[in-house]
């Protein structure tokens, strides 16, 4: 096992000299966002000026390697990279090494690529690879040494597919490596939208006393998409969307909104903070959920036709400490749905009926804060005001703030953010070990004994069951759409 060093603060400073090397590099996730987020990085000024770039895989690509990361390069941003200077240079950096049955011309190539750098150069290691592959090509990196001297290793979800594999996995892991040398990657806490949580609430004397069950009446955590498949059956048979996004990202963000104040931004300070989020958590239970499947899912390719894999997941979910008891927290989340949206909706309890009073059709929440977690990070706060004119009616009105509008700049995209801070060593939004397990331990009844699966159509918001899960006032979304437009 190699120790780790720790790196430089959040975002600051500059990385080392680093071999990265991308398994799974002529994949999706390599193509949309791993290669692109390199060229920007690079372009940016953000990485090391000593880099080499190495994709690896089963299958090496028929002709250059450049050309292709070139096209993916294209593919993502729209603009073609060949036409600009510092492509020559970053094209220069490229390479692809076949993976191999025993890695070791892979070794050989990392080994080569270090020894140019120098020896205060590092290895990092990202394994964009199915579950399946994930504990096989531990072993092979600690086999041959890939990952045993200043190596990191970052690891994609879904990290097991339930406690008994997490714990596997995790075990393999530091069988070889130092937990400070994982970075299990969850995008969503690279999100300026999900960062901006944590500096609303610690950063203001405005939100913090408001955050508790005295005055929050409920927390909805809603990451609804327009998109099916796209052809991943694959994928999202063996996971579905429990696995996919519940237990990983929607998790990860009710960390963040129910921690106590942590310590500080060190590492370990904010990931103590959401661990003891997580063994509040009330393990999940059948009677706050709804699982569904749109129509037509079983006739997609590569589907079964009798799959019961949940497209489509409404929890309701409880932390059962002083601060959240009684408040529920609804995740909401599925595929084919009527928006793609990524919303956070904080509903505060009824203020002022008994001055202005309430309309009695009116179910809605008296304030709302709604946070959107996309690339474009905003903030809407429904209050409500006395409507201009003779008369002391009330009606609704937001106050809006576009951060990347108000501040006239834009941040880093959540990949990008991730792979330079694992360049600087910084795991302050990764996840560490005890969180996986103590939430697969939380989602183990519902994988145990599944509820049934209800269908609905595409274009929908989901099952009615679902609809009804959130009680009287329903769902912020679609309603949210009227305060933050997407």
């Amino acid at each position: 096992m190699t120790q780790q060093h720790g790196g430089n603060g959040h975002g600051e400073g500059t990385p080392d000299p680093h071999v990265v090397v991308l398994f799974g590099a002529r994949g999706d996730l390599a193509k949309r966002k791993l290669l692109p987020g390199l060229w920007r990085l690079r372009r940016a000024g953000l990485l090391p000026d000593g880099l080499r770039i190495i994709g690896s895989g089963r299958h090496a690509p028929s002709g250059d390697f450049a050309d292709e990361v070139r096209t993916a390069i294209e593919q993502s941003t729209g603009d073609d990279p060949s036409g600009d200077d510092a492509w020559e240079e970053f094209s220069g950096l490229l390479s692809f090494v076949p993976t191999g049955e025993d890695g070791e011309q892979l070794a050989a190539a990392v080994a080569d690529a270090r020894s140019e750098l120098g020896p205060d150069s590092r290895t990092l290691v990202y394994l964009s690879v199915p579950p399946s592959a994930m504990q096989g090509l531990i072993r092979t990196l600690a086999k041959t040494g890939i990952s045993s001297d200043r190596a990191r290793i970052v690891t994609e979800k879904p990290f097991g597919h339930d406690l008994e594999s997490a714990k596997d996995l995790n075990a393999t892991l530091h069988e070889h490596l130092d937990e400070s040398a994982i970075f299990r990657i969850d995008h969503f806490l690279g999100k300026e939208g999900v960062q901006q949580i944590l500096a609303l609430r610690f950063a203001n004397g405005l939100f913090e006393p408001l955050w508790n069950n005295r005055h929050i009446q409920s927390v909805q955590i809603d990451v609804p998409e327009t998109l099916g498949l796209e052809g991943r059956a694959a994928f999202y048979e063996e996971t579905g969307a429990f696995r996919d996004m519940v237990v990983t990202h929607l998790s990860q963000v009710l960390g963040f909104l129910a921690m106590e104040r942590p310590h500080g931004l060190e590492s370990d300070a904010l990931h103590d903070a959401k661990e003891a989020v997580f063994e509040d958590l009330r393990p999940f239970e059948a009677g706050d959920v709804v699982y569904g499947q749109y129509e037509g899912y079983t006739d997609e390719e590569g589907v079964e036709p009798d799959s019961t894999t949940p497209t489509f997941v409404a929890l309701r979910a409880f932390v059962d400490n002083d601060r959240w008891r009684g408040v529920p927290f609804l995740l909401r989340t599925g595929k084919a749905l009527a928006e793609g949206r990524r919303i956070v909706t904080i509903a505060l309890n009824e203020s002022g009926c008994d001055v202005f009073g309430c309309a009695a059709d009116d179910e809605r929440p008296s304030n709302e804060l709604i946070f959107d977690l996309g690339d474009d990070p905003r903030l809407a706060i429904e209050v409500k005001i006395k409507q201009p004119g003779p008369t002391s009616a009330i009606t609704r009105a937001p106050l809006t703030l576009d951060v990347t509008e108000s501040l006239n700049t834009t941040g880093l995209e959540a990949y990008e953010r991730l792979l330079r801070d694992v360049m600087l060593g910084d795991g302050l939004l990764f996840t560490r070990a005890n969180e996986i397990e103590r939430l697969w331990a939380c989602a183990q009844p519902l994988l145990d004994d599944p509820p049934a699966i209800h269908t609905y159509e595409r274009g929908s918001w989901g099952p009615q069951a679902a609809l009804d899960l959130a009680g009287p006032a329903g769902w912020a979304l679609p309603h949210a759409e009227q305060l933050l437009p997407a």
